[in-house]
């Protein structure tokens, strides 16, 4: 980041530079891994994990329900499937939602049935993730690194020598 004492708009306020995107959870703590960045990731993991679990027992105890109801074969085949394929496919949009941002809240909001009934998945894309950094840190790390390289590239072309600017062509 700048340095904040020799930036014009310190009298104003304004930050020097851009700032980090939080992430829910992990706040601004993924950027320095400070702050209690390790105990929270360890608590995240174990926190999806557990809910994985619990939600694992749930789906069981449905499952059950349905036999004692008998509801036939069909039915409870048709539905363990579903929830399996659910389930597959919210880890893999989860997963890829780790490394790049949609391109649209449209393509969000369509997902959000499938994440809903594929909850495992989810919960499990998350425990995996936490493993190995905040879910979603390495996007956001790729685009605060952007971000600051073109800030200090357009500072310095602002801060440099005039004479040495080309001159603007006359239209």
């Amino acid at each position: 980041m700048a340095d904040v004492s020799d930036d014009p708009n310190t009298s104003t306020g304004l930050p020097a530079g851009p700032q980090p995107e939080p992430i829910r959870f992990f706040g601004t703590t993924w950027l320095n891994h400070d702050g209690g960045y390790a105990l929270r990731r360890v608590g995240f993991a174990a926190g999806s994990l557990a809910a994985a679990v619990a939600s694992a027992f749930v789906l069981k105890f449905a499952y059950e329900g349905l036999e004692i109801g008998n509801v036939g074969g069909f039915v409870s085949l048709t539905v363990v499937l579903m929830f399996a394929i659910c389930s597959a496919i919210a880890f893999t949009k989860t997963w890829e939602g780790f490394g790049r941002r949609l391109s649209s809240a449209a393509d969000e909001s369509s997902l959000k049935g499938l994440k809903a009934i594929g909850f495992i998945g989810v919960l499990a894309a998350y425990f995996i993730r936490s493993l190995f950094e905040a879910p979603g840190e390495k996007l956001h790390r790729a685009e605060y690194e952007a971000a600051t390289t073109q800030f200090h590239r357009r500072r310095s072309t602002r801060t440099g020598n005039p004479a040495a600017r080309q001159p603007k062509r006359k239209k």
